[in-house]
């Protein structure tokens, strides 16, 4: 079922009127709250030939002036899609909604075929003092192989896996993987439920040191976490359809949480987690209690980004900007442009065609690594391109980031995880309609100093309409769950902690 010509209207609490489609279902003379149980701001898609209607209702019934900045409306025809089928072939006529227990595996095959493939890799000399500056340099490359190989124990790992109840359930077509950890009962504690969504090339294994910090009790707050695999990446089923971007796997996730009986939750993501959430807080903004990210991309800042680049070196305050802003932004063009351009040739590919590099990094584990490891070092601390061995071990552990390489290899997941880029891009992102939506829920941000982004607060207004926490991080990169549990599970609670008290 699709809405077509489709508007996207943003409904304050002054707006006393509010059609539907259907004459006999015009409400006046209520609040927003009355109508849907709420006062949190509500998108509604209505069909294009009723926008004349609305507007006159707007006129007519408010006793107050409306706010007409307020009112975002697109004549464009757009498809939002409402519901999918990303499973082989038609709509099966019913979908079976049982969540089951499900347990990381490993076998002996498995292991026996990565070490014949491991064996027969051929190795490129680097460069001299070539260091990362090409990539994954190939001598340290050995090292880490040679781990892989010899003191790498899998079978430890999966343990390691299963210490969080994992599930799989039907949605949409595909068997979606999550792990579930509820917080130890304690008397008089809080616990509110929380999504966590990982983003490429990491996993769901990312968050497992934030986990317990989370689910402790803290200020008799504790979370009941939820992290899923997106579709295609590790234990989710990848979609046999084209066409699966963020704003499906958003959706397929608010089913995921209305299937575990949540109507109001958290939400918290970086890289693609970042946008799947924020997409779910657009799609259901009355049951987001707040939204939390590590990364921001602003991308229709038009004159008013234009003039802050242009004054903010100089006088930061006159366009929003502190100091650690102009610090982390300026100068622009090295700082932004230049690095994200070193840094997302990966992008490119991934996002025209994917299939064609994917052929080698799925057939060869030690392809793979690098390709996956590359990325754990450079979006970690740009400066590690000047390092021999990319600093990896500076910040994770090779059983850690080897962990995550499993994930993928053993699920032969890179190619349909690196397709989510070609989804989500083979059109101009800024005509989205997501993309032209405001966000209205509670928001917090957690401004890490390596990532491969800043964006300043004064940015992220235009945008994010309510901003109750903007924090600059003291050290972390990309991959802040996993580089820095203890600072983004702090800041994330202090987030909460004002949320909650507002609502009081």
């Amino acid at each position: 079922m699709f809405v077509s010509e489709a508007l996207s209207v943003y409904c304050t609490s002054k707006v006393y009127g509010l059609y539907f489609g259907n004459p006999k279902r015009l409400v006046t003379g209520a609040k927003l709250k009355d109508v849907f149980g709420h006062d949190q701001p509500t998108f509604i898609m209505i069909s294009y030939q009723n926008v004349l209607q609305l507007c006159w209702l707007k006129i007519l019934l408010s006793p107050e002036p409306v706010e007409w900045s307020r009112v975002q409306l697109w004549r464009k025809k757009c498809n939002i899609k409402v519901q999918g089928w990303w499973a082989r072939g038609e709509r099966s006529l019913s979908e079976d909604e049982t969540i089951h227990p499900f347990t990381v595996e490993a076998s002996e095959d498995e292991i026996q075929d990565l070490y014949r493939r491991i064996d027969q890799t051929r190795y490129t000399e680097p460069l001299e003092d070539g260091r990362f500056h090409y990539g994954f340099n190939s001598v340290y490359l050995r090292k880490v192989v040679s781990y892989w190989r010899n003191q790498f124990d899998w079978n430890k790992q999966v343990k390691v896996l299963n210490k969080y109840p994992h599930f799989k359930t039907k949605i949409e077509g595909l068997d979606i993987h999550f792990i579930r950890v509820r917080p130890q009962y304690r008397e008089g504690q809080r616990v509110l439920p929380l999504m966590l969504v990982h983003g490429w090339p990491g996993s769901f294994f990312e968050f497992y040191k934030i986990l317990p910090l989370l689910t402790e009790t803290q200020d008799g707050l504790a979370f009941e976490v939820i992290c899923p695999s997106i579709p295609g990446y590790g234990y989710s089923e990848a979609p046999h359809k084209q066409g699966f971007n963020s704003m499906d796997a958003a959706r397929v996730f608010l089913k995921l949480m209305e299937r575990l009986g949540f109507t109001e939750f958290y939400l918290q993501g970086g890289d693609w987690g970042s946008l799947i959430t924020t997409n779910m807080a657009q799609m259901k903004p009355e049951c987001v209690r707040g939204l939390h990210l590590n990364m921001l991309a602003v991308t229709r800042g038009g004159l008013g980004m234009l003039l802050s680049l242009i004054i903010g070196p100089y006088l930061p305050f006159l366009v929003g900007f502190t100091r650690e802003d102009v610090r982390r932004l300026f100068p622009y063009f090295e700082k932004n442009v230049y690095e994200i351009l070193k840094e997302t040739g990966y992008l490119h590919i991934q996002a025209t065609k994917p299939d064609t590099a994917g052929c080698g990094v799925n057939d060869s584990p030690v392809g793979l690594a690098a390709y996956i490891l590359e990325k754990f070092s450079s979006w970690t601390d740009k400066q590690n391109r000047d390092l021999e061995d990319g600093g990896l071990e500076r910040n994770y552990s090779l059983d850690d980031l080897l962990t995550n390489v499993m994930i993928y290899w053993t699920t032969g997941t890179i190619v349909s995880s690196m397709r989510f880029y070609k989804e989500n891009l083979k059109s101009n992102p800024e005509k989205r309609i997501d993309s032209r939506t405001g966000i209205y829920v509670p928001m917090g941000f957690a401004a890490f100093p390596q990532e491969l982004l800043h964006c300043p607060q004064a940015w992220a207004r235009w945008r994010y309409k309510d901003i109750r926490s903007y924090t600059y991080m003291s050290s972390g990169g990309h991959f802040a769950a996993f580089e820095e549990p203890k600072l983004l599970a702090d800041d994330f609670v202090q987030f909460v902690k004002k949320v909650e008290c507002k609502k009081l």
